[in-house]
């Protein structure tokens, strides 16, 4: 005779584990769609900046003591004096998302490490600037305390012909994904200061190197 108190649990048991493979695939399904989703938004937001083109057009940048720079198409300017060291150079965002730059710091000469160093230590700047996708923009900026040891490094590699490094943390209009760009200076007899991407290290994000 059939036992079908138990045949009844085992049918019971065999639903419920259909279920629980069906819930999970389920779950596992939209964890899967969610993070599809989340990397096209990302994508969407991701800003990358590479030096201007030559074609593109000169710009004016001013800074905090009314002094100002012209910076043309893939090129910086770079100017000191007794008071002051200034730098500018012109960008494009390559990417899709507006970018918004934060930090930089200045390495005289070539930098050619791998590495770069907790972005904490970057010199913040003293207002956000942004480059809309597709667009041109700028970054600035200076050293002011003539006996500080960055402002004779940078006038020593200025005045000696050597080139600047300069690496500037930025990131999208909702503060994440910060990328550090590495970008090298180098003079022309004429005056001109070409610009060179060197290197990119996503900080939010893994390295795809």
């Amino acid at each position: 005779m059939a036992d079908w108190v138990t045949i009844s649990s085992l049918a019971t048991a065999g639903g419920t584990l259909v279920l629980a493979g069906a819930t999970f695939s389920s779950v596992r399904s939209a964890n899967r769609a969610a993070r599809v989703a989340e990397r096209s938004l990302l994508v969407g937001l991701r800003p990358l900046l590479m030096p201007s083109r030559l074609e593109d057009t000169t710009q004016k940048v001013g800074f905090v003591d009314g002094k100002w720079l012209r910076v043309p198409g893939s090129g910086a300017a770079v100017e000191i004096s007794d008071a002051a060291v200034y730098l500018a150079i012109s960008l494009r965002n390559v990417g899709t998302g507006i970018a918004v730059l934060h930090g930089w710091r200045l390495i005289p000469g070539r930098d050619t490490s791998r590495e770069h160093p907790d972005p904490g230590g970057y010199t913040r700047l003293t207002r956000d600037l942004y480059i809309a996708a597709g667009d041109v923009g700028f970054w600035q900026g200076s050293f002011r305390d003539s006996s500080s040891g960055e402002f004779a490094d940078a006038r020593a590699a200025v005045e000696g012909g050597d080139g600047l490094s300069v690496e500037v943390l930025y990131g999208d209009l909702e503060g994440g994904q910060r990328v550090i760009s590495r970008y090298f200076l180098s003079p022309r007899d004429d005056g001109f200061w070409l610009v060179s991407a060197g290197r990119h290290w996503n900080v939010d994000l893994p390295d795809p190197r």
